[in-house]
């Protein structure tokens, strides 16, 4: 614990601030109630980041320079999974209501915070999902082997006693007209995501059996959650050649899941060169190691087909069709990757590396391009450069008064722990505008 600074609290640590010296003393004293306590103080949903957050504070911790680093993550999720089992988190709903109504849009994890501390401060906070479950990506976007859908119903169910409404299969901008919403709530944060996927568009693009990976995870998800499979209501990798291309989180959830419905075979296309084992000297800590991980997904993978499913330093030049209309395979070339001297860097084909690969199933997991744009015309709102939510961070506030932005739709694509942190201070914001001062942290 003498770590001096604590870098995993830096601006290169946890987006959320949490209180990680601190809690983790209180653990190794014992007092896991007073630590729970100052987990709270942070972090509205620990259960979920202790499991799919990629730990940035363990990258920037201390240890790390010399040795492996403090397990930071595991401890975060000990610590609320015992306050669960030990009955120690509680419906704790406001002691008075301030007759100020929000609408909030999505219930992604920026959503859900957003909600859970406009409704600590005392207004009535209405949730809106389009679809058949809250929960937004934790339900649907992350596979339940990743995080148990039994963490995000309980936690839900804590909001719905503490008094936050929701509103499922209902797509705000589709179902309800966004401007109808605005007239009936003192405010409304957007936090409905980014969730434009990028798209490969090579020749052939147009076969089937070529889906994003959103679309697999979502329907696998759903169909296991309503019927354990049985309605076949999902794009079953069952005896199929897979090829995911892209590699992340969503990448690495893809495998997961196709090895579970027993894929035939699995490969991963990853652009970029394999990372190095250690760190490069131009990656120093405290900043996020960039070096050779094995995921779940990549290590079940290499445990069934004997090797890592990834193929690095890969791009896709064009489908290949059966003449049924059907994807057959990809036709690839491999490239380098060269550093200039003004620090550019550069990608080039390398000749004689072309290669065809047999596929039956292909998914693009090649991450997202901002939010949908329905709500931008219905409720006049600017847009950065990437098509996200213009909103100052910090401020969230958008150019449409009494309009709110957080989380993905405002900054792209990102994690769930800063989706919980734009979530509070979304909040803390929309409180400072409802009743002139906040008291949020």
């Amino acid at each position: 614990m003498d770590c001096g600074v604590p870098f995993c609290q830096s601006e290169v640590g946890c987006p959320v601030d949490n209180l990680i010296p601190e809690w983790n003393d209180l653990v190794y004293r014992g007092r896991w109630k007073d630590a729970l306590e100052r987990l709270h103080q942070t972090n509205n949903f620990p259960e979920f980041t202790g499991r799919v957050c990629p730990a940035p504070c363990e990258g920037a911790c201390v240890l790390g320079i010399t040795d492996p680093p403090v397990t930071i993550k595991n401890i975060e999720n000990s610590i609320v999974d015992r306050g669960f089992a030990e009955g120690w988190i509680q419906p704790q709903p406001p002691p008075h209501r301030t007759g100020k109504t929000v609408a909030v849009v999505g219930s992604g994890p920026a959503g859900l915070a957003a909600a859970a501390q406009l409704n600590r401060a005392g207004h009535q906070v209405t949730v809106y999902e389009r679809d058949d479950r809250i929960g937004g990506l934790l339900m649907y976007g992350i596979p339940p082997m990743k995080l148990e859908k039994e963490l995000v119903e309980r936690r839900v169910t804590l909001l719905l006693e503490e008094g936050v409404r929701f509103v499922v299969n209902t797509h705000v901008g589709v179902d309800l007209d966004s401007r109808q919403l605005l007239s009936q709530n003192d405010a409304v944060l957007l936090a409905c995501g980014a969730t434009q996927p990028r798209d490969l568009p090579i020749v052939r693009r147009e076969l089937s059996g070529i889906h994003f990976a959103m679309e697999f995870l979502l329907k696998s998800t759903k169909s296991f959650l309503d019927s354990k499979f049985q309605d076949h209501k999902y794009i079953s990798a069952k005896d199929r050649d897979v090829i995911v291309i892209g590699g992340g989180d969503t990448g690495t959830d893809c495998i997961g899941t196709a090895l579970r419905h027993e894929c035939r075979s699995l490969v991963n296309f990853e652009l970029l060169a394999q990372p190095p084992d250690e760190r490069s000297p131009d990656n120093p800590w405290p900043q996020w190691p960039l070096v050779y991980r094995v995921d779940y997904g990549h290590a079940e993978s290499a445990a069934l087909f004997g090797k890592d499913p990834r193929e690095y330093g890969i791009v896709s030049k064009e489908f290949v069709g059966d003449g049924k209309g059907r994807v057959k395979g990809v036709k690839t070339v491999r490239v380098e990757w060269t550093k200039g001297n003004d620090g550019t860097v550069n990608m080039r084909e390398v000749s004689g590396t072309e290669e065809e690969w047999g596929a039956d199933l292909i998914f693009l997991a090649m991450g997202f391009l901002g939010p949908e744009q329905t709500l931008v015309t219905q409720l006049g709102l600017e847009t950065d450069k990437r098509s996200n939510f213009k909103a100052e961070f910090g401020r969230y506030a958008t150019a449409v008064e009494g309009v709110f932005a957080a989380g993905d739709c405002r900054r792209g694509q990102s994690l769930v722990v800063w989706a919980i942190r734009e979530g509070r201070e979304a909040a803390r914001e929309i409180d400072r505008y409802l009743m002139g001062s906040t008291h949020l942290p």
